[in-house]
């Protein structure tokens, strides 16, 4: 386990170039992160359009703004601040699961039988830890 981390709280630390969520989805690869950091509302308004549509909800331009599911401070997209993994993951300090002596909890697994990209990713991690 990764003891003494500290989560991000800045936005310009957020802009790094690999910002990895703590279920292993790749922030920084995020279209909501991306306009976000950039700044633009075209995407925003694309990437809500495209949601509202594959996600069957409505969403609103103004609701693209993500700074990243490890930054403590700042707007979050959707789900992340009712996110257990996330909680989780800041509770035992770790910066992803990748980094928790409990890897492979039943709520991680959970979530990486729908992403299995996200598994990829932090299986990538815990060869180079």
């Amino acid at each position: 386990m990764l003891v003494g981390v500290d989560p991000l709280s800045d936005k310009e630390t957020a802009s790094m170039d690999q910002m990895v969520a703590m279920c292993g989805l790749i922030c920084s690869g995020c279209p909501a992160f991306l306009a976000t950091n950039n700044d633009d509302d075209d995407e925003r308004k694309r990437v809500a359009e495209l949601w509202s549509k594959e996600y069957g909800v409505d969403i609103k331009p103004e609701d693209v703004n993500c700074v990243g599911c490890i930054v403590t401070d700042g707007p979050h997209i959707g789900h992340c601040g009712q996110c257990e993994i996330r909680k989780c993951g800041f509770e035992k300090q770790v910066l992803n699961c990748a980094g928790c002596d409990d890897y492979g909890c039943a709520k991680l697994e959970k979530f990486l039988e729908m992403v299995p990209a996200a598994r990829e990713t932090l299986e990538e991690i815990r060869k180079t830890a």
